[in-house]
């Protein structure tokens, strides 16, 4: 297993030898930080902590910047961890770029949704509203709410509420390009949230 950490740039498209196209998003993959190693005996487990994209110390906490100074590095904005790797090829204050993966391989990519806010149970779930004419009065409502004798709304009823802003993995997604010198991955098809925002790329579990 190996991973790193990035930031979505939007999307774009690549041709092929054959000429075919293909969409890909523009992920910048690191420099990544390695802030910390966990190991079995202190932690319970083994991970390798991660740290992407720095932040101004007077933003960042007091302990925040104390454990990014272990690692001699500046604190940083995204940090995640990375497990069953091997815990040898890593060392505190580590730089990992782009050229951790090579073109052809698969990856899972974790990131945000994008947020839609509070939405009605057609745009949330996908349901048919009622008809509009004919004196119905009833065009986008939720449906019934079940018996009125039970005094409550049936657990999994699906009802409008906060829609989006979740953590979402995309699962075998390959590499098509590699550039080292940006530190850019073209990743295949399209992986979850907003421009800029912040993702985590790992070797697939599942090819």
């Amino acid at each position: 297993m190996k991973g790193i950490l990035g930031k979505k740039l939007g999307m774009t498209q690549v041709f092929t030898p054959e000429g075919n196209v293909i969409a890909v998003t523009v992920i910048e993959a690191g420099p990544c930080v390695v802030l910390q190693k966990k190991d079995q005996e202190n932690d319970g487990y083994e991970a390798v902590q991660l740290g992407f994209s720095d932040k101004k110390e007077k933003r960042a906490t007091k302990p925040e910047i104390g454990h990014a100074k272990k690692a001699d590095s500046a604190p940083k904005r995204y940090v995640r961890e990375i497990r069953g790797i091997n815990m040898g090829e890593y060392e505190v204050g580590q730089q990992l770029k782009a050229d951790l993966f090579a073109a052809g391989e698969f990856v899972d990519v974790t990131g945000i949704s994008k947020g839609k806010g509070f939405q009605g149970s057609i745009k949330r779930w996908g349901q048919t509203r009622g008809p509009m004419s004919h004196g119905s009065r009833y065009h986008r409502g939720p449906g019934s709410m079940g018996s009125i004798q039970a005094n409550r709304v049936p657990k999994g009823k699906r009802l409008p509420g906060h829609m989006g802003s979740e953590t979402i993995t995309i699962q075998n997604l390959e590499v098509v390009r590699v550039d080292a010198e940006r530190n850019v991955l073209l990743i295949k098809g399209s992986i979850p949230g907003p421009k800029n925002s912040f993702v985590k790329v790992k070797l697939t579990v599942k090819k």
